[in-house]
């Protein structure tokens, strides 16, 4: 049978989402979870290929596995084996043809940007410690170039090759609740590093190195160089999913 699972976690620790030869992943330590608590491998697909560092408030796992353990108890069982940065709040049966990355129709990240004079500890490795001020009004003027159709080759990083650079942005969303700016984006898709790029360069509009304007010239470049910097990881969370089955959607805080 086909299992999703919904779970969430801090990403410092792990070299991403996906197995990898040279570092812990979080897959890697779900699938050992698995195996212990339910006796085979079960190679689990994710929504996902988060980097190294990056965080996830939400986040779909799937596998075809013969589990015994009724679906209520099993996030149980696997958190009794998984690291306390990593845990399963949901387990469902899902129809056969379910994959957590090709299903998901949706998917809305979410950058924290921590924007004050100095750090502060309760923040490390949570949020981009960014001292110079931001003007928030600039940024959100910005921000609405970036909605709807675009070629995003211009806020991407070089890595797993795509048949098209193009994806929709449906929303987004700056605020700023006292030092702390949150950057809310909803796509059917993202490009390598996209959120990071486009964090990055909305930072630039937001110390007055680029203008609001700009925007749209940039995107149509497709040019990595007339953007602003990659976003640290650390910053990043996903944080919805919406793949059209209310038993495992997770909902926009945005709503």
């Amino acid at each position: 049978m086909k299992i999703a699972l919904r779970l969430s976690y801090l990403g410092t620790a792990y070299h991403g989402w996906q197995r990898q030869k040279n570092g812990v992943t979080v897959q890697q330590r779900l699938e050992e979870a698995i195996e212990k608590t339910c006796g085979r491998h079960a190679a689990v697909s994710g929504c996902g290929r988060t980097d190294a560092g990056v965080h996830a408030e939400a986040y779909i796992a799937s596998m075809a596995l013969d589990c015994a353990i009724p679906m209520d108890r099993l996030p149980y069982a696997l958190n009794a084996r998984l690291p306390d940065d990593i845990v399963v709040h949901r387990a469902c049966i899902v129809p056969d043809d379910f994959d957590a990355r090709f299903s998901c129709k949706r998917k809305e990240y979410t950058y924290r940007i921590h924007n004050a004079p100095t750090r502060d500890p309760f923040y490390i490795d949570r949020a981009w410690f960014y001292p110079q001020p931001l003007d928030v009004e600039r940024m959100r003027a910005a921000a609405a170039h970036f909605v709807g159709v675009h070629d995003f080759s211009a806020v991407r990083s070089i890595g797993t090759p795509v048949r098209s650079p193009v994806r929709e942005i449906y929303y987004l969303d700056v605020e700023r609740t006292g030092d702390r700016i949150e950057l809310r984006v909803c796509a059917d898709g993202f490009l390598y590093n996209m959120v990071r790029a486009i964090t990055g360069t909305l930072v630039f509009v937001g110390n007055g190195k680029i203008e609001p304007a700009q925007i749209p010239a940039i995107l149509d470049s497709r040019d990595r160089e007339q953007g602003g910097p990659t976003a640290p990881a650390c910053g990043l969370y996903m944080t919805a999913l919406t793949y059209g089955m209310e038993n495992i959607d997770v909902q926009s805080k945005r709503f």
